[in-house]
């Protein structure tokens, strides 16, 4: 079969053959002007507008059950090495508890995403401060999930 292929401006006749690998190409136009590409408009960033102030919590809330609270987990202060979500998921299982001693590479806990198990490894060796974090409850992208101290 033959084709005919432009490359960088160039212009092939191309011929395959139907019982082997060979490939010939024979050049039969000379260079060709790339099309000029076409212009770049350059449109100003959209604005952001700034974030809301959170709202002060109640002196006396009443917490509900871990699992059924699917609000974003609060920051954590203090020292200590935070391990965060990578992506958004639900968590399957959690194989620590505050106050386990873990070693860098150990799992932590099994998060599923896009129907895949993914491992949550421990960044560090130290001891589990806390777990925020319960079975079947939900994360976001960079929510933090366990607090190594």
């Amino acid at each position: 079969m033959k084709y005919l292929v432009t490359l960088n401006g160039n212009e092939y006749e191309v011929e395959v053959g139907a019982d082997s690998v060979t490939l010939t190409a024979e050049r039969i136009g000379a260079v060709k002007a790339a099309p000029a590409p076409a212009p770049v408009v350059s449109r100003p960033a959209p604005a952001v507008a700034p974030a809301p102030a959170p709202a002060p919590a109640p002196a006396a809330a009443v917490s509900a059950p871990a699992a059924a609270v699917s609000a974003p987990a609060a920051p954590v202060s203090g020292s200590g090495t935070t391990v965060a979500a990578p992506m958004p998921g639900n968590i399957l299982k959690v194989m620590v508890k505050p106050g386990d001693a873990v070693k860098s590479g150990q799992i932590l806990l099994l998060l599923e995403a896009m129907k895949m198990e993914n491992e949550i490894y421990s960044p560090c060796d130290g001891t589990v401060s806390s777990v925020l974090v319960s079975v079947g409850g939900t994360v976001n992208s960079n929510d933090p999930m366990v607090v190594i101290g």
